[in-house]
């Protein structure tokens, strides 16, 4: 997963940037590179594979400079090899870049219709030829990068440097963390504080669309509108940033502002952006061939299943049984030797999930792991192997795991829906270019924070939380109950929406708060409906829905949060946000341990 590293420094560049990206590897890449300006001049080095291999060339062809910036490339857009790898290059500019540029082919067409030559695969040129051109009409190095940002649509995190100006770099951040350095007479940026650490401890975290002007005697902050903006400058210790919460209390936060960052990473590990098509993880995979397909696992990844059943038959046409690890092992299903059986698991190490699939293994024609660590246990017992790219989890309540695992699933269900023909080339790019707005719609769901945390002060006097959904909100008004009774010990039950009137309304009162996820989709009026008759009986709803569907409801409801509006398809992984963030506020208003809850662990290894 991509690292980003910028140096204004007092020193030789090239060897301090590569010693950075080294603390960076833990992310995973496959190429990296650096850039720097010496005497006015652009120079780049980039290699294939390991860092040590662009060290050798460093000593095999060295570049001077004391400016510079770095990148370690995990492939999306374009293959792994020289051309595509970063930084890239167009006249004045270089550019090193994390993240997905959704509206690139667009801005590609424009900037090809006016004469610009495009070199590789990625969209990450586009940034860089978008920089130079605008620099051609005339706007100086700061407002051709300021420019650039306002065109851009998705998730990032970047950094320019220009041929001329050995005292500047512009970089940005929406939706992927960036932090910037301070040091004496000289100035960092990186991906996370770890890259930072042996240069300087007085670290400041960009917050969401903030970019910068960073130049060895400090750093102008923007916000999103263009507004001079203070980030606060805390010292970190070298320790402490081997297991860094960044700018967040928690762990649990931490990770749940990291959730557009790995969405990209899981999207461009199964798509194929430039084609509009799923990768497939692996040549014998033939759903064409199945004819049906088993879920299972545990907890939030049992619930992840239960989302992705109404994307494989709503998709691919083919029934799908879900089942939770410690009842299907005992229960010894009959299997059919024509399916596959689908194990999700964070850890990869859950001993029920683990028993379930050997079973299965035993019985269907291919066993298919969907995990967090491609070494692990369940993966290496499996026939096909698909990581989420989520990085590292450290907080025992799964949030980016869960999104992560989210669209893994979708992206498997799209290619099981071509295998049987049940979507065409144009239902499949359609699909696909949806996924890629995922870590942007998740960025503009998380700036609703503060929001949240109003609701869930409330929410936090309740003893009983009741969470609605319909459809794939389902599976998510699960989840939400489920995070909310781990971290705040509250007890909160999900119920799909229609089921309210076979018996759960009976608990509804004045004093039971009700959730109500509610994107507008085919079923949005039902869910309405369902409201209403909660409200009836006294019940404080809480709905949270998009624009549409606030106007559509009314103003009856105790609160509202208004979310992006989005394709429902997509609506599962961007609701995720808000359920995580409302039990994570009602346990910080609790006082609770929200990182180590009590009774639970991260990886249940024994039954």
């Amino acid at each position: 997963m991509c690292g980003i590293i910028g140096i204004v420094g007092q020193r030789e560049a090239a060897h301090l940037l590569v010693e950075a990206l080294k603390r960076l590897e833990y992310r995973g890449y496959d190429s990296a590179g650096v850039a720097t300006c010496h005497d006015g001049e652009l120079d780049r080095r980039r290699a294939v594979g390991k860092l040590n291999q662009l060290a050798e060339l460093l000593v095999q062809e060295p570049i001077s400079g004391k400016i510079g910036i770095g990148h370690t490339r995990w492939a999306t857009h374009g293959a792994p090899n020289h051309t595509n790898a970063h930084p890239h290059q167009a006249g004045k500019v270089a550019v090193v870049h994390n993240g997905i540029i959704e509206n690139y082919r667009e801005l590609r067409a424009e900037l090809s219709g006016v004469g610009r030559n495009f070199h590789t695969d990625t969209d990450t040129e586009t940034i860089a030829q978008l920089c130079a051109h605008l620099m051609t009409q005339g706007l100086s190095p700061q407002d051709a990068a300021a420019a650039t940002l306002s065109r851009l649509t998705g998730a990032f995190a970047l950094c320019f440097l220009f041929e001329g100006e050995d005292d500047l770099i512009v970089a940005a951040r929406r939706g992927s963390p960036l932090a910037i350095g301070y040091g004496a007479g000289e100035m960092f940026v990186g991906s996370d504080a770890l890259a930072l650490a042996p240069l300087t401890n007085r670290i400041a975290y960009l917050e969401e669309g903030d970019w910068a002007v960073v130049r060895r005697e400090g750093a102008e902050i923007f916000d999103e509108s263009g507004a001079p903006a203070e980030r606060l400058i805390r010292t970190v210790s070298v320790d402490s940033v081997l297991v860094d919460k960044g700018e967040h209390r928690h762990f649990m936060a931490k990770e749940i502002h990291e959730q557009p960052m790995v969405a990209g990473y899981a999207v461009s590990a199964y798509v194929d952006s430039s084609a509009g098509k799923v990768v497939s993880p692996a040549e014998e995979l033939d759903f064409a061939a199945m004819d049906r397909i088993t879920l299972v696992g545990c907890g939030t990844a049992f619930y992840a299943c239960h989302v992705a059943k109404y994307w494989f038959e709503s998709i691919a046409r083919i029934p799908v049984e879900i089942d939770i690890a410690s009842e299907f092992r005992y229960r010894e299903p009959p299997l059919s030797d024509k399916s596959a059986a689908v194990f999700v698991s964070q850890s990869g190490e859950t001993a029920d999930t683990l028993a379930a699939l050997n079973y299965a293994a035993e019985h269907v024609k291919s066993v298919i792991a969907v995990v967090n660590v491609a070494e692990s246990s369940i993966a290496r017992a499996s026939d096909v192997v698909l990581p989420i790219r989520a990085g590292t989890e450290i907080g025992v309540a799964s949030t980016k795991a869960f999104t992560c695992q989210l669209i893994t699933l979708a992206s498997l269900a799209i290619l099981a829906g071509r295998h049987r023909s049940t979507i065409d080339a144009q239902e499949e790019a359609r699909l696909v270019g949806l996924l890629q707005q995922a870590p942007r719609r998740l960025a503009e769901a998380l700036a609703l924070e503060d929001e949240i945390d109003a609701m869930a002060q409330e929410i936090a006097k309740a003893r009983d939380v009741l969470y609605l959904g319909r459809g794939s909100m389902y599976p998510l008004a699960l989840e939400g109950a489920l995070k909310l009774k781990e971290l705040s010990y509250i007890h909160a039950e999900g119920y799909a929406s229609g089921e309210m009137k076979h018996g759960p309304i009976a608990l509804i009162d004045d004093a039971v708060p009700v959730v109500v996820l509610a994107p507008t989709d085919n079923v949005f009026e039902k869910t309405i409906s369902n409201m209403q008759e909660v409200m009836a009986r006294g019940a404080k709803v809480a709905l949270i829905t998009d624009a549409k569907g606030i106007e559509m409801a009314g103003d009856d409801a105790w609160t509202t949060v208004q979310m992006p509006t989005v394709d429902p398809f997509l609506a599962p992984m961007v609701y995720a946000a808000p359920a995580q963030q409302l039990a994570y506020y009602a346990a910080v208003a609790k006082g609770t341990d929200v990182d180590q809850p009590r009774n639970l662990a991260k990886s249940v290894t024994v039954e």
